[in-house]
């Protein structure tokens, strides 16, 4: 009795051989593998490895011959059958368990050389290897094996069939009646080969042994087994494994798997799908280290708010802040009375004699916080003290960035690092993270300079003075004239020098003059506050936007590096797994 199924390997209903769209994918393989190595570990990548060795290796050597093995349990049959389909008692066949110790080989060449070196990397001894019998059916390009029993008791048997089995084309698995359902077979070698089910054929052997319909019941219950192992069987014209039952003692069923293996082996096409396969369970393997679970990368918001922390850091906001009130204060010298400048000049002289010998507060070299102090209108016209002062001028005091900016920085980098490796792999999560922590580790030094620079800026003042502030001098220095010339006139009419009737218009002189100075100046600053503030907020741009530049260059760009390459292994992982 033998059975045959549409569709399985061989058939015209078999999908055509994949060797054009195979070659791409090595390729991708093989990218993929250079770009990852300083990423992943050896035994991640080993056995993407192994599958793009074999592959250089068979594709070197013949692709005119299908390196087939028969393999099974012992006592299944399986050199039986090798001997039937080759004409000839090549195997040993007896009762001795196991009978088959050494790989058994019979070519086909078809004129077609190239086959000794396809055994010679299959390991098979010159003298086990054999020819067709004078007469036997012709399987042109056919190199057929015997293997070792895969449950024999000697453990370098079974290292053996282990081997050349993940050498070979295609298998042909013996099961005999008694054992078709061993767990060892199925949990060992069918259920993780299930992706190979093309380049398999499943052969129920000593069918002759069966009574009746029992042969049907037993091949049925052997298409299920198979089915839940996972194996694709090649029904309906699908692809999928051949699943046959015969008789390899009286030869029912053994023209159908010859058949089967000659139509097989004239497609020239099982060395693709092999490795195909291979490629396949490798991409397969490699699933958890290279597709992404979601989203992946650097948002918008996540970017802002990297920019806001190191902003922070850097005390852009109280810089700003400092920045606008020193630009009133410059505006206060430049449109106050004679005599309030003059007194700020006094005090500006008296502040440097003080300083003199000694270093001013937060020149370390490091770049100065800054945070509010108590600030008083006094403050800001009775400390005024100059360019050099103008931290404790305007009531902004100096601190040591170094130690309150670096926890800030390293919680901003935390934050940005979990975000761009939040649902990447966990190599590739690592390899973020760890660029971005490397560029953290000049970030605090490269924000004190940029602070620095804002603050050498701030302390040179306004680059561009309004113009209304000369105005507004010459008309402080008028009102002063008015207030001198009324005082004067006063005096006169006190001491007789004037006419007595003028004391009304030298007080009013004098009045004008005394109160004018205060009110313009008043005015001025008032409406100096909205030029101050833009001033003040163009301060802290420049520096948050010195501050985001250093983020960038040390974390940011790094970041975006590793994502760019993960990318790009994706990318090659698609090509190479036939996404």
């Amino acid at each position: 009795m033998a059975t045959r199924v549409p569709g399985a390997p061989g058939t015209p209903g078999a999908r055509p051989t994949p060797g054009q769209r195979l070659r791409p994918r090595l390729d991708a393989l093989r990218e993929l593998v250079g770009l990852s190595r300083t990423r992943l570990d050896g035994a991640t990548l080993a056995e993407a490895g192994r599958v793009l060795g074999a592959a250089d290796e068979r594709y070197r050597l013949s692709g005119e011959h299908t390196v087939i093995a028969v393999a099974g349990a012992t006592g299944s049959g399986k050199s039986s059958l090798f001997n039937a389909l080759v004409g000839a008692d090549h195997s040993d066949v007896g009762a001795r368990r196991p009978t088959t110790s050494e790989p058994v080989a019979c070519v086909w060449s078809g004129g077609q050389p190239g086959a000794h070196g396809l055994l010679d990397r299959l390991g098979v001894p010159v003298r086990r290897r054999h020819a067709p019998a004078a007469g036997s059916a012709t399987l042109p390009g056919l190199v057929l094996l015997d293997l070792p029993d895969h449950d024999s008791a000697a453990a370098g048997h079974r290292e053996q069939v282990d081997r050349m089995l993940a050498l070979v084309d295609a298998v042909i698995w013996v099961v005999d009646p008694e054992k078709y359902a061993d767990a060892v077979l199925h949990e060992r070698y069918l259920r993780p080969l299930a992706g190979h089910a093309e380049v398999m054929f499943v052969v129920l052997n000593q069918v002759d042994r069966l009574p009746g319909d029992a042969a049907v019941q037993v091949i049925d219950d052997l298409r299920r087994l198979l089915d839940e192992d996972g194996l694709a069987l090649g029904e309906h014209g699908e692809p999928g494994a051949a699943v046959l039952a015969l008789s390899a003692a009286t030869g029912e069923g053994v023209g159908d798997l010859r058949e089967a293996l000659r139509q097989f082996v004239a497609e020239r096409g099982a060395a693709d799908r092999r490795l195909t396969a291979d490629v396949d369970a490798a991409a397969g393997r490699l699933w958890p280290v290279y597709v992404s679970d979601g989203r992946y990368g650097l948002t918008e918001p996540a970017r802002e708010e990297f920019e806001d922390w190191l902003a922070e850091a850097v005390g852009a906001g109280a810089m700003g802040s400092a920045a606008e009130r020193d630009w009133l204060r410059h505006g206060q010298r430049a449109c106050g009375t004679p005599w309030l400048r003059l007194r700020l000049r006094r005090r500006r002289s008296g502040a440097v004699r003080g300083r003199s010998g000694r270093t001013s507060p937060g020149r370390t070299g490091r770049s100065r916080l800054w945070h509010r102090d108590a600030y008083t209108e006094a403050d800001a016209v009775g400390e005024a003290g100059g360019d050099d002062a103008y931290g404790t001028v305007s009531g902004w005091v100096p601190v040591d960035g170094r130690a309150t900016a670096r926890p800030l920085v390293e919680q901003a980098v935390r934050a940005v690092a979990g975000e761009a490796s939040e649902g990447l792999p966990a190599p590739w999560a690592q390899a973020v993270r760890e660029a971005a922590f490397r560029g953290a580790e000049g970030l605090p030094e490269a924000l004190d300079r940029a602070a620095a620079v804002s603050e050498g800026d701030l302390r040179a003042g306004p680059l561009v003075r309004p113009r209304w502030w000369s105005a507004a001098a010459v008309a402080q220095g008028l009102l002063t004239m008015l207030q001198v010339v009324g005082v004067l006139w006063l005096l006169a009419v006190a001491v007789g020098a004037a006419e007595a009737g003028e004391w009304l218009s030298a007080l009013l002189v004098t009045a004008v003059g005394t109160t004018g100075g205060p009110v313009l100046s008043w005015v001025c600053g008032v409406s100096g506050r909205g030029a101050a503030r833009r001033y003040g907020q163009e301060a802290e741009r420049r520096l948050r936007t010195a501050a985001a530049g250093c983020g960038r260059a040390a974390v940011l760009e790094p970041v975006a590096a590793e994502l760019l390459r993960y990318r790009e292994v994706r990318e090659q992982y698609a090509v190479a797994a036939g996404l």
